[in-house]
């Protein structure tokens, strides 16, 4: 499978990301930049996590401007894979390929601590080496992770 991971000026974790699919998991990798027009060829685009743009506005909202978001949009509705994490999935949101929107925490502060999730199915390109109700320890630190849809 070859990936695509998208830097967009702010990005951050995009090199680790590169640096996991080559060298630990041994995948092709292209980073693409936000101004391409091109997938080159992809089989599954990333959108990392970080402050695109500075998240001046809101939260990926300038994000979903850019060049290759547009070919993102074609690519998902051909049936393509994304994944989107942190600004990512904020960024997907913005673009409207994901119900909903991401507001300010209830709390009105930055949240960084584990949370546990709990696998409901293995019947997904994320999930299959997984196994069902496994609980998994996952990091989160967000503004605005409070999921709306």
């Amino acid at each position: 499978m070859k990936f695509g991971v998208i830097t967009f000026p702010g990005s951050n974790c995009d090199q680790d990301m590169i640096y996991v699919l080559e060298h630990v998991m041994q995948s092709q990798v292209v980073n693409l930049w936000h101004k391409d027009r091109d997938l080159q060829g992809c089989d599954f685009i990333i959108l990392p996590g970080g402050f695109s743009y500075g998240d001046y506005l809101r939260s990926g909202a300038i994000a979903r401007f850019s060049p290759i978001m547009q070919e993102v949009v074609q690519f998902v509705n051909k049936g393509g894979y994304v994944l989107g994490i942190c600004n990512g999935f904020q960024i997907l949101t913005e673009s409207h390929l994901l119900p909903g929107a991401l507001l300010a925490n209830d709390s009105q502060k930055f949240i960084c601590k584990n949370v546990f999730l709990r696998v409901e199915t293995t019947q997904s390109i994320l999930t299959s080496e997984l196994t069902q109700g496994q609980i998994l320890k996952i990091p989160v630190a967000h503004g605005e992770g409070r999921y709306y849809a």
